[in-house]
């Protein structure tokens, strides 16, 4: 287990970070700091939900990082890294499975500067930066969203778009998922008063992020009902001219049948011109029909 103790200077307190802890080495943490042993489970849970805790006179808090954002990614696991983090005056202890990159940028560009003094500021800044991974990904999501439905309204969307375009959509909702529950974290959370415009600054952060998720799956779900109405017109379309074509040769069906049937005594079979009657009799029929679609605005 890489674990690694950071002391800064006069700063009154340390930071522990922990990269793939074992349930011994979780267990080992816990009794030595007084962590609540249902806390030390969820930091086993690969896919645990954000949420804040306090027991103990110890706050903690789990968040989600997004990660990767591959097209066919559609699980909370697969977009999204958990960092959980245990914190009071006088330690704070960061657990996650994954090389965490922001947590270092963090030590080295605010704390050992002295720029942050407290854990509970070390806090809001670990919460801004996993809000900040979510902000990319909703530009591309909106940019691909924007590109399907260019490829809509040229009638070129293929059925391995409309996959795509599911997977956008599972996205979105996910990520706007996480960023809600993200809210009660950042709502529980308590600073020192120097730090509450930063702390305004996430909620600010985690509200924008949230409408514009939740923009996306509204052009999604517009763009999936737009190519449910396409298809239904096209199908329409499909069906009058076959209900065009049915209607213009049924009664000329039925007239062929009468004269196809093998009777000895028939009247018109004995007539000079009752082939041409009958011919011209089909084509009256179908211009009968021809007219009467133009008045009805059928045709």
């Amino acid at each position: 287990m890489p674990l690694q103790k950071f002391r800064f200077g006069k700063l009154n307190f340390i930071w522990i970070d922990i990269v793939q802890p074992t349930t011994d080495e979780l267990k080992s943490i816990s009794e030595e700091y007084n962590l609540h042993q249902y806390t030390m489970l969820d930091c086993l849970e690969p896919d645990h939900l954000p949420k804040y805790e306090e027991h103990n006179d110890v706050n903690f808090i789990i968040t989600r990082i997004l990660t990767t954002f591959s097209d066919n990614a559609d699980t909370i696991q697969g977009i999204s890294s958990k960092i959980a983090v245990f914190y009071n005056k006088d330690f704070i202890i960061t657990v996650h499975r994954a090389e965490q990159p922001v947590l270092e940028e963090i030590r080295n560009k605010f704390v050992e500067t002295g720029r942050v003094k407290t854990t509970s500021e070390i806090v809001t800044k670990i919460i801004w930066h996993v809000l900040h991974s979510y902000d990319k990904p909703v530009i591309k999501l909106a940019e691909e969203v924007e590109f399907f439905e260019t490829r809509l309204f040229l009638k070129t969307l293929s059925s391995d778009m409309l996959e795509r375009v599911y997977y956008l959509k599972r996205r979105a909702g996910l990520c706007k998922m996480l960023l809600m529950m993200t809210e009660e974290v950042i709502t529980s959370v308590r600073t020192t008063v120097n730090d509450n415009p930063a702390l305004q600054d996430v909620k600010d952060l985690q509200i924008k992020l949230v409408t514009l998720y939740q923009q996306v799956l509204e052009d999604v779900n517009n763009l999936l009902n737009i190519y449910i109405s396409l298809s239904t017109q096209k199908t329409n379309e499909v069906m009058k001219i076959l209900t065009i074509f049915s209607v213009f040769f049924m009664p000329l069906t039925f007239i062929a049948g009468i004269y196809g049937m093998n009777f000895k005594f028939m009247p018109e079979l004995a007539s000079k011109y009752g082939y041409p009657a009958i011919l011209l009799l089909m084509v009256s029929v179908s211009l009968v029909i021809f007219i009467w679609f133009r008045r009805k605005k059928w045709l």
